[in-house]
């Protein structure tokens, strides 16, 4: 897949979204570059979730938003491994992902997060 094509792909699953699931982010953004773990270089990152905090907190980060980054690098580099790649399934599976740390994080939840630690740390055990 393009990068053309999964920018437009993953703009049509986000519109797919409610809009109440959306409410305090700015929007997904798609970067070209291939993102790794910084702890796991060889895992790689298919999104993030960026929160700059609530203004109460240690001041806070203001006017930078919420926002949630997909890496069309990452999925190109798993795809070119593996022939039955599923693109849009992957880019719903992250986007799904991402938005439960936002609604999560509106709800000062961290469950995801320790789910995500959870995983790494079994990752880890594994090797």
């Amino acid at each position: 897949m393009t990068y053309e094509a999964f920018v437009e792909t993953a703009a049509r699953l986000w519109d797919e979204i409610p809009s109440e699931y959306k409410r305090g982010l700015q929007g997904i953004h798609v970067l070209e570059q291939l993102k790794t773990d910084p702890d796991e270089p060889q895992l790689l990152r298919l999104g993030e979730y960026y929160d700059p905090g609530y203004p109460s907190v240690l001041g806070g980060f203001a006017g930078i938003g919420r926002h949630i980054i997909l890496f069309y690098g990452s999925f190109a580099a798993l795809a070119a491994a593996d022939p039955e790649f599923d693109w849009e399934g992957e880019i719903w599976e992250t986007l799904v992902h991402e938005l439960r740390h936002h609604l999560e994080s509106l709800a000062w939840r961290d469950d995801l997060v320790q789910e995500d630690m959870e995983n790494l740390r079994r990752y880890r055990e594994g090797r």
